[in-house]
C-alpha cells in the first residue's frame, strides 16, 4: 500500500511539531542532499506556461529513490479566492517503480523553501546577523522568519509590503511567537541596515523591487520571488555586487533573477560550498546572492523528512493506488467476464 499524508493530516503534524522544529530537521536532510548532490538525477523542472500562470512537474531520482512534486505558480488567484501556490509530491521505489508515499505539499513547499533559505544563509551570511528584511509578507514571509530564527539566531524583522493587509497579517502571526517587528515605509527603508534581506513578492513581471543602492556591504540578499521566466525582482546592478549562489544553473538561468544577465555571466552552485569545494562568504563587507528558484532535489529532502517522521503513526493513510492482480501478467483478468463478483 502507499502511503498518504493529506491536507489535514499534514497541517495536524505541523501544528503538532512546532514549524521550527520542522525547518531545523528538515536543514539537515537538505544538507545531507545537497553534499551527494552529483548522484541526483538533474533536469529543469517541466513547466506549462499560460496568462493564467504555470504547472510545472519537478522530478529527480538517487538512484533508490524517485520523487516528483506537482506545483502550481497563479500570481492573480488570491483575489479570485484561491493560493497562489499549490502542491503535491509522491516518493517511488526505483527498484520497482511503484509509488509509496504521496504527500500534499503546499504546506511542505513553504517549509523547505524556508528551510533551503536558511541552509544558504547559515553558509553565507555573517555568522553575528541579526536584522532581517522581508520585502514580500505573502504566504512565505512567516515561515522565512522562523526558520532564520531557528538557524541563526534572528528575531529582528524589517517588513515593507505594497499590501498593508499583508503586513497586518505578518505582524499578527509573528508578534505572539516573540519576533520583532517593524513595519517599512519602503523595500529600500527595509533593507537599509539589514543584514540579511529576502525578497519574495508575487508579481509576475521584470520588476526593480530592490536598487543597488539599498544594499549595504556585507549583506546576505535571499532571492526567491523570480521563479519563472519573465519575473525579477531585484535591480542587475545588484547581481554584480558580489558573488550570486544558486541551486542548479541550467534552470536558475531560465527562471531566476540572473536571466537578466547574459549566459557567460558566473555563478557558484550551492552543493560546492556545502562540500568545500568553493568557498562561501570570503569577507565581511562581500554582498552574497542566493538565487533561489527552487529544485527537486529539495522536494526529494522534504518528502523523506516527512516520510520518515511520519511513518507508523496517524498522520498517514494506506491508499489503494495500484492494481496486484494475482498474476502480474493478467491484468484483464481483474474486469473480465472471470473477474470475482464484490
Amino acid at each position: 500500500m502507499t502511503s498518504l499524508i493529506d491536507v489535514r493530516s499534514m497541517t495536524r503534524w505541523v501544528r503538532d511539531a512546532g514549524v521550527g522544529t520542522i525547518i531545523r530537521g528538515m536543514v539537515e536532510y537538505l544538507d545531507d542532499d545537497f553534499r551527494r548532490w552529483e548522484r541526483f538525477d538533474k533536469v529543469p523542472r517541466v513547466a506549462s506556461h499560460t496568462p493564467f500562470g504555470v504547472i510545472e512537474l519537478m522530478p529527480t531520482s538517487d538512484g533508490e529513490e524517485y520523487a516528483f512534486k506537482y506545483v502550481n505558480g497563479h500570481p492573480e488567484n488570491p483575489a479570485r479566492g484561491f493560493q497562489t501556490v499549490t502542491a503535491f509530491g509522491v516518493l517511488a521505489d526505483v527498484h520497482n517503480g511503484y509509488p509509496t508515499f504521496v504527500a500534499e505539499m503546499t504546506l511542505l513547499t513553504a517549509l523547505r523553501t524556508a528551510a533551503t533559505s536558511a541552509l544558504a544563509a547559515r553558509a553565507l551570511a555573517r555568522p553575528d546577523s541579526a536584522v532581517m528584511a522581508l520585502v514580500g509578507a505573502g504566504s512565505q514571509s512567516e515561515f522565512q522568519a522562523i526558520a532564520f530564527r531557528e538557524m541563526l539566531g534572528i528575531e529582528s524583522v524589517r517588513v515593507f509590503d505594497t499590501d498593508p493587509d499583508a503586513v497586518v497579517k505578518l505582524s499578527r502571526n509573528l508578534l505572539p511567537l516573540g519576533f520583532e517587528v517593524t513595519v517599512a515605509s519602503s523595500a529600500g527603508h527595509a533593507a537599509r541596515g539589514a543584514d540579511i534581506v529576502t525578497v519574495c513578492t508575487a508579481d509576475k513581471t521584470r520588476a526593480v523591487v530592490l536598487s543597488a543602492s539599498d544594499i549595504d556591504p556585507g549583506t546576505h540578499i535571499n532571492a526567491l520571488g523570480g521563479d519563472c521566466p519573465g519575473k525579477t525582482e531585484l535591480d542587475p546592478a545588484i547581481l554584480s555586487l558580489g558573488r550570486v549562489f544558486v541551486e542548479y544553473p541550467p534552470q536558475t538561468r531560465i527562471e531566476g533573477e540572473i536571466q537578466q544577465m547574459p549566459e557567460s555571466f558566473p555563478v557558484t552552485e550551492l552543493w560546492r560550498v556545502l562540500t568545500g569545494t568553493e568557498p562561501g562568504r570570503v569577507g565581511r563587507d562581500e554582498v552574497t546572492t542566493f538565487d533561489s528558484v527552487g529544485f527537486a532535489i529539495e522536494d526529494f529532502s522534504a518528502l523523506r523528512f516527512v516520510r520518515d517522521q511520519v511513518a507508523g503513526t496517524g498522520y498517514t493513510t494506506p491508499i489503494d493506488l495500484i492494481v496486484a492482480p494475482d498474476d502480474p501478467k493478467d491484468l484483464f483478468g481483474l474486469v473480465g467476464p472471470l473477474a470475482p463478483i464484490g
